[in-house]
């Protein structure tokens, strides 16, 4: 036996020459095959093919080291993008931080007291306040604006909310698919429609009809008690904190209802059919099983439409009034918010040649970002508080 395999191997050559010694020490070219050696023309003993790459042929030492080298570099370039979204927001809070000291330096904290927007005399010539220069009289506090963006940001919060988490538990536990599937497209619509359409329409349609609503049904007819009398009053034609809280309300809807959705779609329903076979019914088990599960997300989708309403500019300047230097005195009066006041006084700023006035509305801005932030993190710790497990979507049962 063992002389017919030395005479097999010694008339097929090439086809045993692809086995070497295993040892680690061997390098993969130190046997190269008779065609190579003969001809120069590196032929692949195995795959018969000139210098391309065949089906059977390894990868050439050269590309084997660069992916070596990316497998190697991908670890790092992906820590490096990590830190991307730190590093946008450190340098944002650092340019505004210093666009913003003149006025923090001239306001003081006063700017957190004083509800008078002023920037002054602008045909007078400057005078020196704190080392800064500035038109006279110009005076700045931002009381109002802070005050009329907590206050319509709650208020749509207060109305999109509970019809958001009712619009998805309704999607998910009752419509049938193909409805299921119409209403959720239209709530990704709905979600993706422009700021500005948004104000389109409550400037010319929406705040028209809440006026006449509010006039028919309460603003005229409450009994004048303290608690009540935010609610009375005149609506002077549609536009107020009213009509912006129900604006953002639905502009802020489709983020929580998607967002709520999606978590519900997640919840075992080994967990909501066990409930309702020990005899809970459907409103119990919901209570019960359903929304403790999915609260901590429902939770981070609250904030998050939290986040668009806070920011919200366009639609709020059409149809907030836009006063600055005065808190909202009813539920229909004229306010102004933190970016809306941004973006409606920044053209008037450009005409402070001291530039005290766009020093002002920078630090506005930092003041809006910190709001934003602190938010942010009170929710992280109510999420913290809520969920006590590791499951990705609430704290279970």
């Amino acid at each position: 036996m063992l002389a017919a395999q030395d005479e097999e191997t010694a008339a097929h050559p090439a086809r045993f020459s692809v086995v070497t010694d295993p040892s680690p020490s061997a390098p993969p070219s130190a046997a190269p095959g008779p065609t190579a050696a003969a001809g120069g023309k590196g032929r692949s003993a195995v795959g018969g093919g000139d210098g391309g790459d065949g089906p059977d042929r390894p990868s050439s030492p050269r590309r084997a080291g660069a992916w070596w080298r990316a497998e190697r570099l991908m670890p790092r370039g992906l820590h490096a993008v990590a830190f991307v979204p730190l590093v946008a927001l450190g340098l944002i809070v650092a340019v505004l931080a210093w666009k913003a000291l003149p006025a923090i330096r001239y306001n003081g904290l006063g700017f957190f007291t004083h509800t008078r927007w002023s920037q002054g005399n602008l045909y007078a010539p400057l005078v020196t306040t704190h080392g800064v220069r500035h038109p006279p009289e110009a005076s700045y506090g931002a009381v109002p604006l802070v005050v009329g963006t907590l206050v319509s940001s709650a208020i749509a919060v207060v109305l999109a909310l509970p019809v958001a988490v009712g619009t998805a538990l309704i999607v998910v536990e009752k419509l049938p698919p193909r409805l299921s599937a119409a209403v959720g497209f239209c709530m990704e619509v709905l979600a993706g429609v422009p700021s500005v359409i948004y104000g389109l329409w409550g400037f010319f349609t929406l705040g028209p009809f809440l006026s006449r609503l509010a006039n028919a049904v309460w603003a005229n007819h409450l009994p004048d008690v303290p608690v009540l009398r935010f609610f009375k009053g005149p609506t002077y034609g549609g536009q107020g904190l009213f009509t912006v809280g129900v604006v953002l309300a639905i502009m802020i809807l489709p983020i929580i209802a998607a967002t709520t959705r999606d978590l519900l779609r997640q919840v075992p329903r080994a967990n909501v059919e066990g409930a309702v076979a020990l005899g809970m019914t459907e409103s119990e088990a919901l209570g019960t099983v359903t929304l403790p599960w999915v609260r901590s997300g429902v939770i981070g989708a609250t904030m998050l439409g939290l986040g668009r309403a806070l920011g919200e500019t366009i639609a709020v300047a059409m149809v907030s009034g836009s006063l600055v230097g005065a808190e909202p005195r009813s539920l229909y009066s004229s306010f102004g918010t933190i970016a809306a006041t941004i973006v409606n006084q920044l053209d008037s700023a450009l005409d402070d040649v001291s530039g005290l006035a766009t020093a002002t509305l920078a630090e506005l801005a930092l003041v809006l970002l910190v709001i934003t932030l602190v938010a942010n993190v009170g929710a992280r710790l109510l999420v913290r508080q809520v969920a006590t497990t590791v499951l990705p979507v609430g704290r279970g049962i």
